[in-house]
């Protein structure tokens, strides 16, 4: 919704593998939405080979069953000269206190595989990507501090605190922009 909103101009197209946690029907603002299952989903993103401007991948991997074919799909799908952003749970994650929301990798019982940071940073560079931010523990300093402040009431309540404030104080979330030349 937020791309839409920003850039109405944009054609959006939306695949995921379920409709999770939304409270706004994703049709309403997609040009496209894809409803697949986590054995397709690489399948999916292949057919968009070489055509699209954008690719924003926010904790999609983790629930797929074929990680590396969906990251090879994914960077396959960009056009040269544009950018993709990834976002997944770190692999420290699964070591990480049980939280409702979502803090330690084992919380959603959707997700399949651990990311491995440096095989896919290695992917992303063998096929001729620059990599201009890459952040295995993505922390900004305001939700931190947030998180730190709000991190006893985490505790008692065993549930992740909003704005991802949770996520920032641990470094939850793994984030990767890179470019295809």
């Amino acid at each position: 919704m937020w791309f839409k909103t920003q850039r109405p101009d944009i054609y959006y197209i939306g695949l995921d593998i379920c409709d999770y946690n939304r409270n706004i029907d994703p049709n309403i603002y997609a040009d496209k939405y894809v409803i697949t299952t986590p054995d397709s989903f690489a399948t999916e993103i292949a057919k968009f080979k070489n055509q699209l401007d954008a690719v924003v991948c926010s904790h999609n991997i983790e629930h797929c069953d074929q990680p590396d074919s969906v990251l090879d799909a994914i960077l396959n799908a960009v056009k040269p000269g544009e950018n993709i952003f990834l976002s997944f749970p770190c692999e420290e994650s699964v070591d990480f206190p049980k939280r409702r929301g979502t803090l330690n990798f084992y919380d959603d019982q959707t997700h399949r595989n651990v990311p491995n940071w440096e095989r896919i940073l290695l992917k992303i560079s063998s096929k001729g990507f620059a990599i201009y931010f890459a952040a295995k523990h993505y922390r900004t300093l305001f939700l931190s501090l947030i998180g730190l402040i709000l991190e006893p009431i985490s505790i008692i309540t065993k549930k992740v605190m909003p704005l991802s404030s949770t996520w920032a104080f641990y470094g939850f979330e793994s984030v990767i922009w890179a470019y295809r030349p």
